[in-house]
């Protein structure tokens, strides 16, 4: 038997978080747990039946079982084109300014290996998607953990980078509306922030995998929008939440055709393009008259409506989300993120995310996800009172 050792950036990565969420979910069905779990973003209504019976279709097309394309299908691409131009009146190049992804995971997380080299610098949001940083370490770069706090509103205070710093930055990680916390980005931020990456030169990539996942009208904006945003960056974007499609694993990056290129680089190199079928099912789903998302937008607003009132009367202190699916929720000063999860599941049977698990800046908040019916919901806020 040889002796097996993992390689150095493989040792010193932290668990990751939502595979320690689902051992601790795991555990407790096996003990016969009636388990509420609002842990993971996991939509749990189905896929609308138009775009799989597009899938159904498309899968009996014998071209289908090819190899795909590593970009996409032009089709795909233009598809995401109109969708930009119509959703947020931004004209995209579907040869040069869309790359197709197998989910945006897998774009966030090969974006360093294109453009970061040793001991480069990463500006990381802080608490977020811990692929941010995971994906910097692979590359070999250095992470720059940004807070994100309550007092600015969720975003991240680009002047308190130090200079050196800055210096040093190669690119930077942003994502509105935010996971975990349910922030939400402004005009006056992204000016901001596209300013920033001018004078010091750093890629933006914002993660915008929630953009049509919102409330009370407050819709979000994409970060392409704003003048000068095609000069820095690009963004991510994934049909999983707005469509109910996480296991389908398609989304796509789009903007500055040199990050497009550098980022379709590595993906030559290291993955293949998503199966065509997925992506004549992505066409139609791209298609989806709005009323549709309408429907899905009012079920999560009903579910997030009963999970912050019961939270009110039961003394949490929270920010009502404008969007996302999540609530980003205060612990008591008695406990740390994690032991207050854990007496959550071992008293009422419900399982959460703690905030620690996003980055040290989540210390002290526990993350509800909507991704139960609005009965489980209900039923768990009144589980809840056994803590209080």
């Amino acid at each position: 038997m040889i002796e097996v050792r993992l390689a150095d950036r493989v040792k010193n990565l932290p668990p990751y978080l939502f595979a320690t969420i689902d051992k601790m979910k795991q555990e407790a069905l096996a003990k016969g747990v009636d388990l509420i779990d609002l842990s993971i973003g996991d939509p749990d209504i189905p896929t609308p039946q138009h775009i799989v019976g597009a899938l159904n279709k498309s899968a009996l097309k014998p071209e289908n079982h090819r190899y795909p394309s590593y970009e996409g299908m032009l089709s795909y691409r233009q598809a995401v084109c109109d969708w930009y131009k119509k959703r947020f009146n931004v004209f995209l190049d579907p040869k040069t300014e869309v790359l197709s992804l197998i989910g945006s995971k897998e774009g966030i997380g090969h974006i360093p290996l294109a453009f970061i080299n040793s001991g480069d610098v990463v500006l990381v949001p802080s608490p977020g998607y811990p692929v941010y940083p995971v994906s910097t370490l692979f590359a070999g770069g250095e992470p720059y953990l940004i807070p994100l706090l309550e007092q600015n509103n969720f975003l991240p205070d680009l002047k308190s980078i130090p200079e050196d710093i800055k210096k040093r930055a190669k690119l930077i990680f942003v994502n509105y509306p935010n996971n975990p916390t349910s922030a939400n980005g402004n005009d006056d931020f992204f000016k901001e922030l596209i300013e920033f990456a001018h004078r010091y030169n750093i890629i933006v990539c914002h993660d915008a995998a929630y953009s049509e996942i919102y409330y009370d009208g407050n819709r979000p904006k994409s970060f392409l929008q704003y003048e000068g945003a095609k000069d820095v960056g690009i963004e991510f974007h994934s049909l999983s939440k707005t469509y109910n499609m996480t296991g389908w694993r398609i989304g796509f990056a789009v903007g500055n055709k040199d990050v497009i290129f550098g980022l379709g680089k590595i993906k030559t190199n290291l993955d293949s393009g998503v199966f065509q079928a997925i992506q004549e099912a992505g066409i139609v789903a791209l298609n989806t008259p709005d009323s549709e998302l309408v429907k899905i937008r009012e079920i999560y607003q009903d579910r997030r409506d009963i999970l912050c009132e019961g939270l009110k009367k039961l003394g949490f202190q929270f920010t009502i989300p404008e969007a996302t699916f999540y609530v980003w929720v205060k612990v008591s000063k008695d406990y740390d993120s994690t032991s207050f999860v854990a007496k959550i599941l071992e008293q009422c049977g419900i399982l959460c995310t703690p905030g620690i698990g996003f980055g040290a800046p989540g210390e002290g908040y526990i993350r509800f996800a909507l991704t139960q019916s609005s009965e489980r919901i209900k039923e768990a806020t009144e589980r809840l009172k056994k803590i209080i």
